[in-house]
């Protein structure tokens, strides 16, 4: 397997490009599964093996163009992804507005996040998002992939998917129901069968690709059959201080805001500030990370012509 990534990806290490940040705690089946014991272990033996493991090595990819909330963003990444592991060690990088990727190498994990621009459109920055997850999966195999919203919608695409328009848009927390996939691989959602999370998106994955299995009704969490590419609608990362900076989308999405109707923005704020299991799936997606992949999938193969 390469030690880097080809020259073409204008990859740079955090330290050529940002100086990497460790986050400090904070208060707050469509296709072939990996088998049950690929996927979980009892609770006491998972937190056995987290005080063992060296810090996690998070790349992540801010996606938003030219977004007065960046720095809120990835504040919001620290104070989520600290709260569950303080040691982690984050790198941001800003493909849209610097033409920034990551030498995948250096992490154990790559995280393409949220955008404010549709998935579908051929701007020159998202082709370079597209050709950097092809060469980050056909080159480094093992590697773990995480995609969250815009980044689920792109990953989705990459691989053969389709991104529509969603008939209603979703803003502030909102239940995850998961497939009996989705059940076996969040065990501590299991009894319950759903989750929460923050939402924030007008498009959906009204198909997932054929190499991923549906850990969540909707296509809201999608599972490669490598179990190296975990994807969400949702979004784990954002907390009620972040998802309150977006409440003004409200206008054009609903309609409304805090002087049309006050009734409906006080409903939206109890969504935007209800209790939600962001700290639950970071623990699973970081367990995750550790888990090896499932060989022999072929799962490159699936990688679309778009």
């Amino acid at each position: 397997m390469p030690s880097t990534i080809p020259a073409a990806a204008a990859a740079r290490s955090p330290s050529q490009t940002q100086t990497q940040t460790q986050t400090q705690t904070q208060t707050q089946t469509q296709t072939q599964m990996p088998t049950q014991t690929q996927t979980q272990m009892p609770a006491q033996t998972q937190a056995s093996a987290r005080t063992a493991r060296p810090p996690p090595r998070i790349a992540i990819l801010l996606n938003s163009y030219r977004s007065r909330l960046l720095p809120a963003i990835r504040a919001s990444y620290e104070r989520t992804i600290g709260a569950v592991a303080p040691d982690a060690r984050l790198a941001f990088y800003e493909p849209a507005n610097k033409g920034e990727f990551p030498d995948p190498a250096y992490f154990d994990l790559v995280v393409f996040g949220g955008s404010n621009v549709d998935p579908r459109k051929s701007h020159q920055w998202i082709l370079d998002v597209h050709a950097f997850l092809r060469r980050l999966v056909t080159h480094f195999p093992d590697k773990k992939v995480l995609g969250i919203c815009w980044g689920h919608q792109t990953i989705s695409r990459v691989f053969g998917g389709k991104v529509v328009d969603a008939p209603y848009p979703e803003m502030g927390v909102a239940t995850i129901n998961l497939t009996e996939a989705g059940r076996q691989f969040f065990p501590e959602a299991s009894a319950l069968g759903s989750f929460k999370l923050q939402q924030h998106h007008r498009r959906e994955v009204a198909q997932a690709p054929s190499a991923f299995a549906v850990l969540a009704q909707g296509n809201q969490c999608l599972l490669s059959e490598s179990n190296t590419v975990l994807t969400f609608q949702g979004h784990p990362e954002k907390d009620a201080e972040t998802a309150r900076l977006r409440m003004h989308d409200s206008n054009r999405w609903f309609g409304f805001d805090a002087t049309l109707d006050e009734k409906a923005w006080a409903r939206l704020e109890s969504l935007i500030t209800a209790d939600h299991d962001g700290p639950a799936v970071w623990r699973r997606i970081l367990d995750w990370v550790w888990e090896p992949p499932v060989p022999g999938t072929a799962f490159v193969d699936r990688l679309s012509r778009i």
